[in-house]
């Protein structure tokens, strides 16, 4: 049985993490199987580009973490080694990130998640990946309306030049 010590240590730092999760928008696991430090260490670095972070934390206590924030919907995920992905801000780019990234690595595989508190299939995550950024969206949005002024423009310089001849 292990001592008192190393009890309290381990629930506080079920505590820690449990705290970490509710003010996370988006949470997601992945399986970490197959892949290097190099891989690793690039990955954290882009995840920490759009204020998210990388962790590998032992399933039991991610477990007790989730149980202590009311959620349970991921306990089936839990099996084998899993890598936590936490994010504060923007839960699309993280996930966008880490699809790229299972596409790049073939044995990396995303297990699930909560984003925005809802809980999430793998196949979830994937789609919401593959959406377009909310910066890609408000360009598509302003490039057509600025095609639709040119054209009006252009039908009232035509119209302009028609009543002048």
């Amino acid at each position: 049985m292990a001592s008192e010590g190393i009890l309290k240590q381990k629930e506080e730092e079920v505590k820690k993490l449990a705290d970490r999760m509710k003010t996370a928008k988006v949470i997601l696991l992945t399986d970490y199987r197959g892949i290097n430090v190099l891989d690793v260490t690039n990955l954290r670095t882009d995840l920490r580009n759009v204020n998210a972070e990388y962790k590998v934390i032992k399933n039991n206590i991610i477990k007790r973490a989730l149980e202590m924030n009311g959620e349970s919907g991921l306990d089936d995920k839990l099996e084998g080694p899993t890598a936590l992905i936490m994010g504060d801000e923007d839960y699309l780019e993280a996930s966008k990130i880490i699809y790229k990234f299972a596409k790049a690595n073939e044995y990396y595989k995303i297990k699930g998640g909560i984003v925005d508190g809802k809980v999430m299939t793998a196949e979830e995550i994937i789609t919401l990946a593959k959406l377009p950024s909310r910066q890609e969206l408000l360009a598509k949005l302003a490039g057509s309306l600025l095609g639709n002024i040119t054209k009006l423009a252009v039908a009232l310089d035509q119209v302009k030049a028609t009543k002048a001849e």
